[in-house]
């Protein structure tokens, strides 16, 4: 199980919720289980960790689907369509609002679905607007994020950016091939999203 894998590890655990989280209604319990061991579940809030003296602020949502420019979801039509569209556009106000409140060297954005297309190249067009939406990069990109972190993308690519160019990582398990992935911020050339601020090893 997750939470007993996070309970061993000897550093900050930071995490959103994904879709089978939530998938029969456990959403609830699957929060207690990671919080108990020890983790911070963020759906909507944030929350500021120190690494090497630098304070890592990290902003959170699932997210929702809705699709990028183009091929995207509409607020017309039947009243579903309509909620379908809504549950996207709150999610994304959720994170940018999150993102607003924090105070830190470094800012994060973290989410299950995807904020960009680069990350979804590999997944058939076809299902990309239920793996992310652009109202979620618009998100990261207003409050000026740093990086951002989805996973969901099972067949996707492991790096892209956000319209803004936030560099934008693909976490999911089957795309990393491995149980983690660890991401290096060098602070001091954030925030202009210059070549060379996030590295992946």
């Amino acid at each position: 199980m997750v939470a007993a894998a996070v309970a061993r590890v000897p550093v900050s655990v930071v995490a959103v919720l994904g879709n089978h989280d939530v998938h029969t209604g456990n959403g609830p319990t699957v929060v207690a289980a990671l919080e108990e061991a020890g983790a911070t579940v963020l759906e909507g809030s944030g929350c500021t960790v120190q690494v090497a003296g630098t304070r890592v602020g990290v902003a959170g949502v699932k997210g929702f689907g809705g699709g990028f420019p183009g091929a995207s979801c509409a607020d017309f039509g039947e009243p579903e369509m309509k909620a379908f569209v809504q549950a996207a556009r709150s999610s994304a106000a959720a994170l940018g609002g999150a993102l607003g409140q924090l105070d830190a060297d470094v800012l994060v954005a973290l989410m299950h679905y995807a904020p960009c297309r680069g990350t979804l190249v590999g997944e058939p067009e076809g299902i990309h607007a239920f793996l992310g939406c652009y109202q979620l990069g618009e998100a990261v990109d207003g409050a000026g994020a740093d990086l951002a972190v989805h996973g969901h993308a099972h067949a996707g690519s492991r790096r892209g950016a956000t319209e803004g160019g936030v560099p934008t990582f693909n976490v999911a398990r089957p795309v990393l091939a491995a149980p983690y992935t660890v991401l290096t911020v060098d602070p001091q050339r954030c925030g202009g999203r210059r070549d060379g601020a996030v590295t992946q090893r």
